[in-house]
């Protein structure tokens, strides 16, 4: 459904001297800087698959998702998009694909939602009983009915997302993509969000490609990831094999707090990295197979007044991807 091969964005900037004189220079003699949002970035997904964009700030999602929608140009590589070439912008195309950006609003300020979705119906020429039907099943699934006569501007800001999940979705697109739907909201708008998008996508088999830096709605959602960094393609595959790290064990950690002074002579695992925390807690990172051994080692060395065992975290395990890179 997706396919992109070598995508390559590279914006040209202005770098303007300091001052007043810095200024006047410009206007003879200027100099540039060429910086690649996105550099030889290749991937494939499939119909109906539902796969995280991960990436810092800066790595190039947004720019990704952007020329896939055809709202920029590439430099260089080609995209295809459901059979179409995205840089067309053909009517046929933009029936068919929807973006969700969560910075930036596509509804009417000061109207209420309602009245955007019936002027998104015009636009997209889609029949009455067709939007009627659509329409009531989103807002059924977001519970959202009693907002859909509020002016945008006086919903809550998870209010105003569902609504605009609910605009984009209302032409019943075949793509999706979304640039952080759930930035900013609080818990109770980023589950119910995640759920209406895993609902969604199970009853409609629509393909969707989100980038997010909470790393719930990636763990809940998706089963592919691809990573990014500094505009080049570090990873992509399976969350699970990404969790489980290079050497195909999953990492845990064990935390414990020592009920005496058994550990303070710089005592350290022999199975894991071990780590000592300013709240006099010991942490130890090993893989899975040997946490036994851990714990039996703890225990053995001295008392214990509490101990955690636990999966790393899948921000620590990005973070490191992108140390590496």
């Amino acid at each position: 459904m997706i396919e992109a091969d070598n995508l390559t964005r590279i914006f040209r900037t202005y770098k303007k001297q300091p001052g007043f004189w810095g200024g006047v220079k410009g206007l003879f003699k200027r100099e540039f800087e060429e910086i690649a949002a996105a550099k030889d970035v290749s991937f494939q997904i499939k119909e109906g698959e539902f796969v995280g964009f991960l990436g810092p700030n800066g790595a190039g999602k947004t720019t990704t998702l952007k020329m896939l929608s055809g709202l920029i140009y590439p430099t260089g590589g080609t995209a295809r998009v459901a059979g179409f070439d995205p840089t067309k912008r053909e009517n046929a195309y933009r029936r068919i694909f929807a973006l969700v950006l969560g910075q930036k609003n596509q509804l009417w300020w000061d109207l209420p939602a309602i009245e955007s979705f019936l002027l998104l119906r015009h636009i997209y020429g889609i029949a009455a009983e067709q939007w009627q039907e659509t329409l009531d099943e989103l807002v059924e699934l977001l519970d959202v009915k009693h907002k859909l006569n509020v002016m945008v501007r006086e919903l809550s800001l998870g209010e105003r997302m569902k609504m605009e999940l609910i605009a984009a979705l209302l032409h019943r697109p075949k793509v999706l993509f979304l640039d952080e739907p759930t930035i900013g909201l609080d818990v109770v708008s980023q589950r119910t969000v995640r759920d209406f998008l895993r609902e969604y996508n199970r009853r409609h088999r629509v393909t969707i490609l989100l980038t997010s830096h909470y790393m719930a709605d990636i763990q809940e959602l998706c089963e592919r990831v691809i990573v990014i960094h500094q505009g080049q393609k570090i990873y992509d595959g399976d969350l699970d094999r990404l969790e489980t790290g290079s050497a195909g064990t999953r990492q845990k950690i064990v935390t414990f707090e020592p009920e005496d002074h058994s550990f303070d002579d710089g005592w350290s695992s022999a199975y894991g990295v071990t780590h000592r925390c300013e709240s006099g807690k010991i942490e130890v990172r090993a893989p899975g197979k040997e946490i036994v051994k851990v714990s039996q080692e703890i225990l053995t060395k001295g008392p214990v007044a509490d101990i955690t065992i636990e999966d790393i975290p899948l921000e620590d395990i990005i973070a490191d991807l992108f140390a590496k890179n």
